[in-house]
This record gives C-alpha cells, structure tokens and sequence, in this order.
C-alpha cells in the first residue's frame, strides 16, 4: 500500500523536477548565444603611397572610408610606374593623390568613400550569423546537451515531429512538450532565434515510472510511508484492541452471573455497535433470568396450593376427623386438586418439549367450523356451570386450513380455560371462525394496552394480576404460543368487542 501511494508522488516529484532542469539548461543555452560575439563591422581608412616616374614621388591621397565590410579598404593612387595597393572599398572616395614637379598625374584614389552599403561579402552577413549559430549549437552539443538547430525552417537533425519544427522556425515557442525523438520520450523546449527562420530545441530524457530518477526519488517516500504505516497500524490496533479487550472481559464477567455489565458506548462505529449489542445482551439476560425466577415462583405457588390440600384432607381422613358421609366429598376434592397437578406437570413438560426439534407436528386439512363446534360441546358443561354465555360463530359454508387437529384443539382449549377462569357469572364466551382465521374473544376484564405485547411471555401476567384475580399457572398462553408458531400459523392478543380479550389465530 505504502508502494502503491509513493509511486504516484515520486513521479511526480521527479517529472517536475526535470522539467525545471530542462528550463534552466535552456536559460543558459540562450544566454550563451546570445553573448557570443557577433561578426565585426567594418571601418577602416585606404593608405596607399602613389609613385610616378615624373620627378618626384607621387603622393597617393587617403581618406577615411566607411562601411559595413568586416574588414578595412585600403585605397591607394595608381600613377604610371606605380604598383597598385593591396586592398579595396566597396566604392571609391573622393580622395585625390597629386605628386609635385613637372611628372604629376592625377590617380584615382582606392580609398573606401562615405556610405552605408556593406561591404563585399555583407549579403552573406544573415549567412554569417547562421554560420555562428550553428557552431554555437555544436559546442553547447559538446557540454552534454541534446540540442536541434532550425536554420531557415530546417533541423539538422531529424526525428523531432514537423509541427513542432515549424512553430519555433516561426519565432513561435516549445514549452515543455513531450514528444518521442530518436525512439526515446523527451521533453523539448524551443526558442526563435535573430534571423529570421532560425531556432534552438533543447531536449531532456522524460521521466517515466521506471526511470531511475524515480526509484532514486521514492525510496525516500517507501521508507517514510512505511514508518509512518507502522505507527499508525500499531495506534490503530491499539485502539482498536482496548475496547475489544474490554468486551472480552464484559461477556467473561457476564458468563459469571454479573448482570449489571456495561460497556460505554464509543466510537468507531463497530466497537460502539458491539458495545451496545453486549450492553443489550446483559440486559435481556437480566429480564430473562427475573421472569424465570417469577416464573418458578408462581409455579411452586401452583405446586404448592393443590398439595396443600390435599395434604389437609388426608391428614383429617387418617385424624377420622372426616366422617363417612364426608368422605365421598373429600375423595372428589382431592382427585381434582390431583387432576389441576397433572395438568400443571402436562403443560411443564409441553413447554420443555416445544424446545426440542424432535416436537411432533402432523399438518393436513382441517374443517376449522367442525372442530370449534366439538370444543363448544365439550366446554359447554362447565361454561353452564360457570354461568357464562357460550357463543359459537361459524360461516355457512366450510373453513379449510392446513394444520395439526391435535395441537390446535389444545391451544383452543388452554384459551378457553383461561377465560372460564376470569370471566364473571353471565359474561359471553364467543369461538368464532372465518376464512383462514380462529378467534376466541370474551366479555370479562380484558387486558391493558401494555400487555398486549407480553401477554404470550409466560408468567408476565400471572407476576401482573396474581392478587388482582383468579389466574393460573402462568404457562398456558405462553405455551398456545409456542404450538402456534410451531404449526406455522401466528397468534396475537387484543381488546374484543365484547369488551374483554380477544385472542386471533391466523393460518
């Protein structure tokens, strides 16, 4: 990773860099030209003694000439006899060599006269210039620089593309493009020269990923990267550690029995997620472990009371304290407190094996109006007893649904137990039937909007409504439930219309 972020920085750095090396190499080459010493101009005067075979020496005139020429004129007389001079002007002055006594000839004087024009060889002046330059260009050759001299529109050395040629032979300018030259990348920069279709192209090796000047420019940044990448990895496994460490501790003090751990929940987002998930956990386990603790207590208080009397009575039948008339009554009190302990045990032991995965479960069609009609028939008995209104709702035509009989007609009748148990004299009883749906609903007390949703939590409310009135032993609904799901079909508890529970099966 660290290579990986580096790479990028040190090619960047390097390719920089090289372009600034590639300017100042062509700063100097410019200056260097451009301080060269330029062709001289020309100025110098015509000297020529005059000789004539009059009798005297023939004086041979001089004046100054003027010019553009790279060199003196030299301008001399020639008289008869004489030998004429070395040099010549570009066009003749107006100096005048007499020689006194009797053989003076007048000569013309060879002396360069006053005017501007260059002088001979000066139409190859711009020739010159160039001439220089390319020499120029060879020695900057000789330092170590790829240099390409443009003279008059052309390279004298091919390979760079022809745009590029024309743009500085145009007295445009190249500023660090890259362009291949010779099959390597180069970077070039281009500059006008004075004359006119002239130009100087400096180039420099491209920087690439692989170039040396890379790896001797990253090395630096891995090293760095890498140093930094450990001490952030080691303070971030720090911090990442102690909190984890701290849950490990939590859930080992949590598998003790301490139900009052938890966790501050702190950033980052998972530690705080399992900070909260652990701090949840501690919790439902603390609400779990207080309801199975009420659970067990109301149990041994259902446990408790049929025992009580039947212990009661069997104490007074062994006293003969009961009589024989009383004796018949005692048995039938005893077989039902025996009976209400069968079926407490019964529901213990239905509860525990709802858990198992081996729970039977028999689905196929069933007639929910026929089988709410045989419950009605054998729970009408004690309905009558009881002096409650025994309501049964079924729709003209057949109700089909896939469960298991058995298990249903146990969850319709621990349902219908628990409503005969709190439903007061002339209250109704109604086991109603619609398509895909059992509803069993009466007109007694009810239950509060909060317990709506623990009513199938078992023991929550025989805990709640233990002293208020006559409950059971806290199982029944939370075991409907149970045979509910396992059957595949849901339950819920809400307020009838007959102002009491109502208790809805959904297939």
């Amino acid at each position: 990773m660290t290579a990986i972020v580096a790479m990028p920085i040190g090619l960047r750095v390097a390719q920089t860099e090289a372009k600034k090396v590639l300017m100042a190499k062509t700063e100097i080459a410019m200056s260097f030209i451009q301080n060269a010493p330029m062709p001289g101009q020309g100025q110098g005067a015509g000297t020529g003694p005059g000789t004539g075979d009059g009798s005297g020496p023939g004086v041979g005139g001089t004046a100054p000439g003027t010019g553009s020429g790279t060199g003196p004129g030299t301008g001399q007389t020639a008289g008869p006899g004489t030998r004429p001079g070395g040099g010549q002007s570009p066009r003749p002055g107006a100096g005048q060599a007499t020689s006194p006594g009797a053989g003076r000839t007048p000569g013309p004087a060879a002396s360069p006269g006053t005017g501007g024009s260059p002088s001979p060889g000066a139409g190859s002046g711009v020739g010159q210039m160039r001439e220089r330059n390319l020499k120029l260009g060879h020695r900057l050759r000789l330092t170590g620089l790829e240099v390409v001299m443009i003279t008059n529109g052309e390279p004298d050395t091919t390979g760079l593309p022809k745009n590029m040629i024309r743009k500085v032979a145009s007295g445009g300018t190249v500023d660090c493009e890259t362009v291949t030259f010779l099959d390597r990348r180069m970077i070039a920069e281009g500059r006008p020269l004075e004359t006119p279709g002239d130009g100087i192209i400096i180039l420099e090796k491209a920087v690439s990923g692989t170039s040396p000047e890379v790896w001797d420019r990253l090395w630096l940044a891995l090293v760095a990267g890498l140093a930094a990448s450990l001490v952030a990895g080691l303070l971030l496994a720090r911090r990442q550690a102690k909190p984890i460490s701290e849950a490990a501790a939590a859930a080992r003090r949590m598998s003790g029995g301490d139900r009052t751990v938890r966790l501050p929940v702190k950033p980052p987002n998972e530690v705080a997620d399992l900070a909260r998930a652990l701090n949840d956990l501690a919790a439902a386990l603390s609400t779990s472990e207080g309801r199975q603790r009420e659970f067990l207590l109301g149990v041994s208080h259902e446990l408790r009371t049929p025992l009580t009397t039947i212990r009661g009575y069997a104490e007074a039948l062994s006293d003969g304290v009961i009589t024989a008339d009383d004796t018949p009554g005692a048995g039938r009190t005893i077989l039902g407190e025996a009976d209400r302990l069968d079926r407490l045990v019964s529901d213990l032991l239905s509860l525990a094996r709802l858990e198992a995965a081996d729970f039977p479960v028999e689905l196929v069609a069933v007639e929910l109006g026929s089988l709410i009609t045989a419950a009605a028939e054998a729970w009408r008995p004690r309905c009558v007893d009881a002096g409650l209104d025994l309501r049964v709702e079924t729709p003209d035509s057949p109700v089909l649904v896939r469960t298991d009989p058995g298990r249903l007609r146990q969850v319709v009748d621990i349902l219908i137990s628990n409503a005969v148990r709190a439903l007061p004299d002339g209250a109704p009883l109604v086991l109603a039937v619609r398509p895909g749906t059992l509803e069993v609903r009466d007109g007694g007390p009810g239950l509060a909007d909060e317990d709506l949703a623990v009513a199938f939590e078992q023991g929550v409310l025989q805990e709640k409504y233990r002293d208020v009135r006559q409950t059971g032993s806290g199982i029944g609904l939370a075991l409907a439930a149970r045979l509910v799901r396992r059957m595949g079909a849901e339950i819920e508890a809400g307020h009838a219309a007959e102002g009491g529970a109502r208790f809805t099966i959904r297939f």
